[in-house]
């Protein structure tokens, strides 16, 4: 395996790795600026309304993609594995 090879898997992983937590990030981010919108016209400043709608939101966003994040891992460990293996 040569520097490209080694490269090409980095930035392979580097990709997986905002492809797999985008959906995450996006049910926190979503949930949060409306539950932050709701805050702010009801001047309710409780600080467990904004963490436990996130957090049920986001168990529910990876159960879903759970099969999404799955493959897009997998993905990476045979095009890692493929590459190495030609290495030696």
């Amino acid at each position: 395996m040569n520097e490209a090879d080694a490269l090409e898997i980095v930035q392979r992983t580097i990709l997986t790795i905002l492809l797999v937590s985008g959906p995450l990030v996006g049910a926190a981010m979503a949930v949060g600026i409306v539950i932050a919108l709701l805050q702010a016209l009801t001047q309710v400043q409780e600080t467990t309304l904004t963490f436990v709608p996130k957090i049920v939101a986001m168990i529910a966003v990876l159960g879903l993609a759970t099969p999404y994040i799955g493959s897009k891992i997998s993905m990476l460990a045979q095009f890692a594995y493929s590459k190495i293996e030609k290495g030696f």
